[in-house]
């Protein structure tokens, strides 16, 4: 195992595993409530260091003009990591709480693997386009397009896929010529790190090319957004903090993503199982502990169909019992925190109070002494305008609202301050892509259709986020275009 429980971890700054100027912290294993190991706790001066490092190599090597080099550290990266997969993949259901079937695919095994798509991109990628010759205001001109990194690149992320994040973005940053400074969230900091001391120890990244900085102070976030030095900042994460990412990356008009939160609608059609579809939405809510910012989390049903959708999503949610995340059988484990189960237990009460009801689920299970573990929970006879569903939760939650025809289907489901994501269940094709070009999100399911994948762009509309992530669209997002006309 890459980071034995209770071992310290380290920063990596300018090539070099180091303390943490604020000493160490410790991380908590969410199923038990248990440290389970210490995290360097970075200051203010690591960060500058850490930023400074890779201004240093940014400016001062080759990294961003040689492409196969780039490739070649990331398949080392790449190699490394499956090496040390089965301590990952411990690592990550003891930090994170991710039911270890997840780590077989996009909590640590599918985000790996996806690295192969940025190191084939690093060597492919057409940097250079010829425009032709044209004479504009009378002067013939050869005009030549070109795609360089951005520069150094900021790199904020969460605690709930922490792999996935963290490797959606370093594995563009760095195949796009950049030099990165990566914060993780004070959450997961040991996932992170372990893949600090892999780099260190196994690849060929010049010092200050990747920065790894952990720490339990957020304003470290804000300092590596803010600061003139960094280029780029890309970030991961609630709405609400993306808009001070925003703020703090303005002051010097630095290029900013922001990949933030959802409360996508799950729209069935009359000409669905209501049964299955119904069933499906309560099945996915609550993968992970519904801690996934893409989850459906109102279900919109017919309004004829109304008490046969609660009956189903209630069955398929009661079946659905909390448990250990490294128990094969687990697909609900813990929420990552006290803090973030009493914010779900809050969203609960309030439903109560403005008139919900709560069907199935809505406590701590009984069975479950330790751990931040919640039911899974469905919440009816609600209407779009509830807090509960239009604020996103980020819990095994899920809202049901009746709608009368496709249209108001459409319409509730853009009525929201969001736009990441949907699903759409139905029989009619025609239907069916109404619905979809009527509905204001970044991503559809239809019937079930997977659209995660590392060649396919994943972003919003609204104050869902700015940008997209993965896929050449994302690769692009750490590049600038630069043109040069030449006399022909």
């Amino acid at each position: 195992m890459v980071l034995p429980p209770a071992d310290s971890s380290r920063l990596l700054i300018g090539g070099k595993l180091t303390t943490g100027g604020g000493g160490e912290f410790v991380t908590l294993n969410p199923a038990t409530e248990e440290a389970y190991g210490f995290a360097a706790d970075a200051d203010k001066a690591d960060m500058s260091a850490a930023i400074e490092a890779a201004r240093s190599a940014f400016d001062s090597t080759g990294w961003s003009r040689d492409h196969a080099f780039r490739a070649h550290c990331l398949r080392q990266l790449r190699t490394a990591l499956q090496a040390e997969v089965e301590g990952l993949r411990a690592l990550t259901v003891a930090e994170a709480g991710a039911p270890v079937m997840l780590t077989r695919g996009p909590h640590l095994e599918g985000p790996v693997a996806d690295l192969e798509f940025s190191e084939k991109l690093a060597e492919s990628y057409e940097w250079e386009t010829d425009l032709g010759v044209a004479a504009p205001m009378g002067i013939r001109s050869r005009r030549v397009l070109q795609r360089e990194a951005v520069g150094v690149v900021g790199a904020i992320t969460p605690w709930n896929f922490p792999h996935q994040i963290n490797f959606a973005k370093l594995g563009p940053a760095l195949a796009a010529g950049n030099t990165v400074v990566l914060k993780p969230a004070p959450d997961t900091p040991l996932c992170a790190a372990a893949v600090g001391a892999i780099i260190a120890e196994h690849t060929d990244f010049p010092p200050g090319v990747i920065n790894i900085v952990t720490s339990a102070d957020h304003e470290l976030g804000a300092q590596l957004s803010g600061d003139p030095r960094v280029d780029m900042v890309t970030f991961t994460g609630s709405t609400q903090t993306g808009r001070t990412v925003m703020i703090n990356a303005a002051a010097t008009l630095k290029k900013t993503f922001l990949e933030l939160g959802g409360k996508s609608a799950f729209i069935v059609l009359d000409d669905a199982d209501i049964g299955a579809a119904a069933g499906m939405a309560g099945f996915s809510v609550a993968v992970h502990a519904g801690q996934g910012c893409a989850l459906t989390t109102r279900l919109l049903v017919p309004r004829a169909s109304y008490a046969a959708a609660v009956d189903a999503a209630a069955a398929a949610l009661g079946r659905i019992t909390p448990g250990d995340p490294s128990a094969p059988g687990t697909i609900c484990g813990p929420l990552i925190s006290a803090r973030q189960r009493a914010r779900v237990e809050r969203y609960i009460d309030i439903a109560r109070t403005e008139g919900g009801r709560i069907v199935v689920g809505g406590r701590r299970p009984a069975a479950q002494q330790h751990g931040f573990f919640i039911e899974p929970t469905l919440i009816a006879d609600v209407d779009n305008a509830a807090t509960v569903a239009r604020e996103e939760i980020f819990g095994p939650v899920l809202v049901v609202i009746p709608y009368d025809g496709d249209e108001d289907a459409i319409r509730i489901a853009n009525d929201s301050p969001y736009g990441l994501s949907g699903a759409v269940w139905g029989t009619d094709p025609e239907r069916i892509a109404k619905v979809t070009a009527g509905v204001r999100t970044g991503t559809l399911s239809v019937n079930g259709g997977v659209w995660y994948a590392a060649d396919a762009p994943f972003g919003g509309y609204k104050q869902s986020g700015i940008g997209r992530e993965m896929g050449v669209a994302g690769f692009e997002e750490y590049l600038e275009t630069k043109l040069i006309a030449s006399m022909a």
